[in-house]
């Protein structure tokens, strides 16, 4: 008389576990979706804020930043081509002169965006100086 009872008794224990597997799992999908978005959210913001720095830079006039742009695309392309799983050899014609010119631009416009963060003075600290012994 009490087996009958036992049986149902992990019967039931058995399906409210599994019950509680499928929502954990079906949890953990939904919070790796949520990551994964905002991975890819992240990496877009940086991505645009790269691009308008390049831009500004662009309709300033500072070729270093064109030529920046330019070798960062053609970088990722050659690695996309070389990331690829059924290539093993890519063959293809490379102007080696215009990609050393390319990382020389970017090699160039790092040194110019590093000296003209220096010598930028900043103003609010310039501003409380200046009055401090400067009659």
């Amino acid at each position: 008389m009490l087996d009958p009872e036992g049986f149902k008794q992990a019967a039931v224990l058995k399906a409210e576990g599994e019950k509680q597997a499928v929502i954990l799992a079906a949890e953990g999908r939904r919070e790796a979706a949520f990551r994964a978005a905002e991975a890819r959210e992240r990496q877009a913001e940086a991505e645009a804020k790269a691009t308008t720095f390049v831009s500004e830079a662009i309709g300033h006039g500072s070729i270093q930043a064109i030529n920046y742009f330019v070798a960062q695309r053609y970088i990722d392309a050659i690695g996309r081509l070389a990331g690829t799983p059924n290539q093993k050899v890519i063959l293809m014609p490379l102007e080696s002169a215009s990609m050393i010119g390319s990382l020389a631009g970017i090699a160039e416009l790092a040194r110019e965006s590093f000296s003209a963060s220096r010598a930028v003075p900043n103003p609010a600290s310039a501003g409380s100086l200046g009055g401090v012994g400067s009659d």
